[in-house]
C-alpha cells in the first residue's frame, strides 16, 4: 500500500527513496516563484533542494504563486503535502525517486495583495517566472512586447491595484519597493525562449510604460533581468506516473513530477540582490547565454516539432516511439544535420555534433512518457520561436530549406484537425480556430496559409520559402506524410 506523502511521513518511505536531510523549519524566504507547474519543480526547485541538502544557503527557499485558475488547484494539492514534491528521475535502465523540499509556503492566485505582500517583503530578493513560451504577451510576427493585449490593458487602465498578470504582479512588487527605499529583486525567467531577460525586461517595463513613462526607464535602469537557458524534458503528469510512484516507489502523490535524468542550467551572473550559489550544483554562470539558448532552442526545440507534426498525423502517442520510427529518426537527423547544425553559431566548449546526439539519445528515452501532443501544443506560439528564425538564418545564407518548410507544412496539415487516418485532433493552439480554418483553406490554396502575416512575417515574400512550402503541403496532401519524408531523404541522398 502506498503512503501519502507529507513531512510526517517522510520517514515511513523506502530505502531507495531519496529524502531531504535538512529541517524544514531552517529554511527562509529568498526567492517568490511564479508558476510552480511540472517544470519548475524538476528544475529550479530541484537544483535548490540539492544545494539545501549540501548545507547551503538555506535563506534561499521558494515561496509559489500563480497567476491562472488552475494554479489555485496546484498550491492546495501541495499544501496538503507540506509543499513536498517527489521527483522521479527515468532513463532507460533506471528510476531514482527523490522528495524534494524547497518550497515553504503558496499564496493563492487570488489573493493578489498578499501575493505583493512577498515581493515587497525584504527578504524576497529574486523574483522567478515560469509561464510558458506563450505567457509573454509577444506579437509573433515581430517577436516584440505586444502592449496592446487584453491582459496588459488591464493592469495599466487599473493602474497595478489588483494585476491580472505575472507582469502586473512583478511591476506592482517592484514599484512598492521604490517607494519603501527597499532595493529591487532580480527577475529571473526560467522560460524556454531567447533571451528571456530581455523578453521579461520589456514587458515588465513594457506594462509600466502604459502608466507612468518615468517609472518604467526606472525599471530598465535599476532592476537586473538576466538571461537563461534552462532544459529537461519534464512531460506533463498522468495517472500513469501516478501509478508507476504508487507501484515502484510506495508513494501516493498528488503532483509528482516525472522527468529525465539530464539537465542543463546556463545563468548570465547579474543578480545585484544576491543569489544562492548554484555553482555548487552544475549551473553554469556565463557573460552571455545567447549561444547556448540559441543552441537549445534551434536543435532540441526546433527538434521536438520536427518529430512532433509527422508523429502526431500517423496517430504516434508517445515521442519515444517516434523515435523509434526509422523513418521519422531519419528525418530529424537530416533535417538537423543539413539545415539547422549550418546556421547555429559556435558555442563554447560545446560540439555541436556531439549535442545532436544527446538530443537523440534523450527523445529515444523510453522511460519518459512524453507525448506527441504536447510537442504539437501552442504552435502558432512555438514555430515564430522554434523553426521560423532558422528559416530566416538559412535562406539569408542560400542554405538548404526544404526540410524546414517540410515541417511547416506539416504543422500545417496537422491544425486540419484530423489525423492521415482520419482520427480527429482536438484542440490544441490557443488560436485552434483560426488555424483550422486557414488550414482549409490552404489545402486548395497553400498561400492561404502565409496569409498569417502575424506568425511569419515577411517570409512568404521569400519566392524559395513560399515555393518550398506550397510544394511541400502540397505532397502532404497528394501522397502523405511518409511518402513526402522519404522524398525529402531521398534528395538528400542525391545531394
Amino acid at each position: 500500500m502506498a503512503t501519502r506523502l507529507s513531512l510526517a511521513t517522510l520517514g515511513q518511505f523506502p530505502a531507495s527513496v531519496s529524502i531531504p536531510g535538512y529541517r524544514r523549519d531552517e529554511l527562509s524566504l529568498g526567492i517568490v516563484h511564479i508558476g510552480v507547474g511540472n517544470f519548475h519543480r524538476a528544475h529550479q526547485a530541484a537544483y535548490l533542494d540539492e544545494l539545501f541538502e549540501r548545507g547551503l544557503d538555506r535563506d534561499w527557499a521558494i515561496i509559489g504563486t500563480g497567476v491562472r485558475e488552475s494554479d489555485t488547484e496546484m498550491g492546495s494539492d501541495l499544501a496538503a503535502q507540506d509543499f513536498l514534491t517527489t521527483v522521479v528521475t527515468q532513463e532507460a535502465e533506471r528510476s531514482q525517486a527523490r522528495v524534494t523540499g524547497a518550497m515553504i509556503d503558496f499564496v493563492a492566485p487570488g489573493d493578489r495583495a498578499a501575493i505583493i505582500e512577498r515581493l515587497v517583503d525584504p527578504r524576497t530578493r529574486i523574483v522567478s517566472l515560469t509561464v510558458t513560451e506563450g505567457g509573454y504577451y509577444i506579437d509573433p510576427s515581430t517577436q516584440a512586447f505586444d502592449p496592446g493585449h487584453p491582459d496588459i490593458a488591464t493592469d495599466a487602465a487599473d493602474r497595478l491595484a489588483a494585476p491580472k498578470t505575472a507582469f502586473g504582479l512583478i511591476a506592482a512588487g517592484l514599484l512598492r519597493r521604490r517607494g519603501a527605499g527597499l532595493p529591487p529583486f532580480t527577475v529571473m525567467s526560467c522560460d524556454n525562449l531567447p533571451g528571456n531577460g530581455h523578453v521579461t525586461a520589456d514587458a515588465v517595463a513594457g506594462l509600466v510604460e502604459l502608466i507612468s513613462p518615468t517609472e518604467a526607464r526606472w525599471i530598465r535602469e535599476s532592476v537586473a533581468f538576466p538571461n537563461g537557458m534552462v532544459d529537461r524534458i519534464t512531460p506533463a503528469t498522468s495517472d500513469r506516473e501516478r501509478q508507476t510512484l504508487r507501484d515502484d516507489f510506495g508513494i501516493e502523490d498528488g503532483r509528482p513530477v516525472f522527468c529525465e535524468d539530464f539537465r542543463q542550467w546556463v545563468l548570465e551572473d547579474r543578480f545585484p540582490a544576491g543569489r544562492p550559489r548554484l555553482e555548487e550544483v552544475g549551473v553554469q554562470f556565463v557573460a552571455d547565454v545567447a549561444p547556448f539558448e540559441l543552441m537549445k532552442i534551434r536543435m532540441l526545440n526546433g527538434g521536438h516539432a520536427a518529430i512532433a507534426y509527422p508523429a502526431g498525423l500517423l496517430d504516434i502517442h508517445f515521442v519515444h516511439e517516434a523515435m523509434q520510427d526509422d523513418q521519422i529518426a531519419r528525418f530529424l537527423s537530416a533535417l538537423l544535420d543539413d539545415e539547422v547544425i549550418p546556421v547555429v553559431p559556435p558555442v563554447p566548449d560545446t560540439d555541436l555534433t556531439d549535442y545532436k546526439r544527446t538530443i537523440e539519445r534523450r527523445f529515444a528515452n523510453p522511460k519518459i512518457g512524453d507525448t506527441i501532443r504536447r510537442l504539437c501544443l501552442d504552435g502558432s506560439n512555438r514555430q515564430p520561436k522554434f523553426i521560423l528564425p532558422t528559416l530566416r538564418d538559412a535562406l539569408q545564407a542560400g542554405k538548404p530549406i526544404e526540410g524546414l518548410a517540410l515541417v511547416s507544412a506539416l504543422w500545417c496539415r496537422y491544425c486540419y484537425g484530423e489525423t492521415e487516418s482520419g482520427q480527429p485532433i482536438a484542440p490544441n493552439d490557443p488560436s485552434w480556430s483560426r488555424l483550422v480554418a486557414q488550414a482549409q483553406r490552404a489545402r486548395f490554396t497553400p498561400d492561404a496559409w502565409l496569409q498569417m502575416r502575424d506568425i511569419y512575417g515577411d517570409l512568404p515574400d521569400d519566392r524559395r520559402f513560399s515555393e518550398a512550402f506550397s510544394r511541400a503541403l502540397q505532397g502532404i496532401w497528394r501522397s502523405g506524410t511518409r511518402a513526402c519524408i522519404d522524398a525529402f531523404l531521398t534528395s538528400r541522398r542525391a545531394s
